[in-house]
């Protein structure tokens, strides 16, 4: 499954493979903000000051600094807003900088401490965009120490995921709140596209799904795709099948989201969110008790090949829609063209 991916600012965890690079800070969607922790030439090269003339009567430039010299400077409040925004943009020419950053001094406590200052500002919403700017540059680089299989595990076990949960509990449909939203999505993504039941046990323990089916209702468009690629990857672990399917008002809340996002997109279509909504779909068809149940709740516009004739270029969701409508017992309503075959590895 393809984690989407946008030109938007988008977390890592959101990017066009399963598992993909990532992406631009949230930061850089607000760039207007004049406090936002834009570069300022504060950092100063040999010569001096910007504007200072060197020796040979040239400008001087600032030297580049080093990815363990702006992790440093995380841990100065007077240089963090800089070093945030610098390495949230630098972070993939780094491939060591998650481990810089988890054994670094202080460095995860001063990424905590900006998760933590934002808090008074969910509720009320008062969340300004350079605050949201700030904080998502913070998590990007936590998204860093989510995805790099040196620190995921380290990571987990602190329970960092957990100083997310508050963002995600937050309804306000403002830019600065929605970008906090789809990066703290990001990070979660970030550690579930690597298949791992001890990263699914904690998402459950910790009722990850509730957080994702408020937004999968409530958030923008990539938002609520990021979170359906949750579930979906939740849903593709056993564990977390037997889960959902373990009790019907777990089935049936799950359902219900998924439905109600399907009746949506009759209005505002959406590949790549239809995708994932297909996929969880399919995987949930997988347990008995829930296919049963499928048979009656199955959205009716899954079986109109008007509404899917969206995938007509998407041989994969389509070869799923067809499985998903025979495993269901429909399979001769709509097989948009395909024949329906077992799929390897389903």
């Amino acid at each position: 499954m393809a984690l989407p991916n946008s030109s938007q600012a988008v977390p890592s965890g959101a990017s066009s493979s399963e598992g993909g690079s990532n992406s631009q800070s949230t930061s850089s969607a607000n760039n207007n903000n004049s406090g936002s922790g834009i570069w300022d030439g504060s950092i100063r090269g040999p010569g001096g000051p910007p504007g200072a003339e060197g020796s040979h009567g040239r400008f001087a430039s600032p030297l580049p600094m080093t990815p363990e010299q702006l992790v440093l400077d995380l841990t100065d409040p007077n240089t963090r807003e800089n070093a945030l925004l610098d390495l949230s943009k630098k972070r993939e020419a780094f491939p060591d900088l998650a481990p810089i950053l988890w054994h670094s001094f202080g460095v995860i406590s001063a990424l905590l401490q900006e998760i933590v200052s934002i808090y008074p500002l969910l509720s009320p919403p008062s969340l300004t965009a350079h605050a949201s700017n700030r904080v998502c540059n913070a998590l990007a680089l936590l998204q860093c120490v989510a995805s790099h299989p040196d620190t995921r595990a380290l990571f987990l076990h602190a329970h960092i995921p957990l100083f997310l949960y508050p963002f995600l509990n937050t309804v306000s449909k403002t830019r600065p709140f929605e970008y906090l939203r789809l990066t703290s999505l990001g990070v979660i993504g970030a550690l579930v596209k690597v298949d791992d039941t001890d990263v699914i046990n904690f998402l459950l323990s910790t009722e990850i799904i509730p957080l994702c089916l408020r937004t999968m209702e409530m958030g923008s468009e990539l938002s609520k795709t990021v979170a359906t690629f949750i579930v979906q990857k939740i849903l593709l672990d056993e564990v977390g099948l037997n889960y959902i399917c373990a009790t019907a008002e777990r089935f049936f809340a799950v359902g219900a989201v998924l439905g109600s996002m399907v009746q949506m997109l009759t209005e505002q279509p959406s590949v790549r969110l239809l995708k994932h909504i297909i996929r969880c779909y399919l995987r949930l068809s997988d347990n008995p008790r829930a296919r049963e149940a499928l048979r009656q709740c199955l959205p009716e516009q899954l079986r109109d090949p008007n509404f899917t004739a969206c995938l007509k270029d998407d041989v994969t969701t389509r070869r799923w829609l067809a499985q998903l409508l025979m495993n269901v017992g429909h399979g001769g309503e709509n097989n948009n063209g395909l024949s329906q075959p077992p799929l390897p590895g389903h």
